[in-house]
């Protein structure tokens, strides 16, 4: 199944814990030999396999023991530099997000028929 933008939360965390153990089968590990090598508990690989959420950094742990943790890049790409934002006096990489401070909301006299 691939993942979709409208796809429910608990949906994905199911196909991903029958992706982890379909990868460990296949590693030929049992869930123990698992849990050992990612330095968790087996009732962990339990919960991942089940499709209950765990923490990120087990999570982590147990991609690194499945020899995954390299598509972790493709989760999310590094952001790149706009050439733009090279231009001027901008020459370092954005760390914050624009606020609309100062900008005022433009207002017409548009209105919905039923507000009339």
């Amino acid at each position: 199944m691939k993942f979709s933008p409208t796809m429910p939360e608990a949906t994905m965390l199911e196909e991903l814990g029958e992706r982890a153990q379909k990868h460990r089968v296949g590693m030929n590990l049992t869930q123990p030999q698992l849990a050992e090598a990612a330095g968790v508990s087996a009732r962990t690989i339990e919960r991942l396999e089940a499709g209950t959420s765990i923490q990120l950094e087990k999570l982590l742990r147990i991609l690194r023991a499945l020899r995954l943790s390299a598509n972790l890049d493709q989760l999310i790409p590094e952001a790149s530099v706009r050439p733009l934002q090279l231009i001027g006096t901008k020459t370092k990489a954005r760390t914050r997000a624009n606020t609309s401070k100062g900008r005022k909301a433009t207002t017409s006299s548009w209105v919905w028929g039923d507000k009339k």
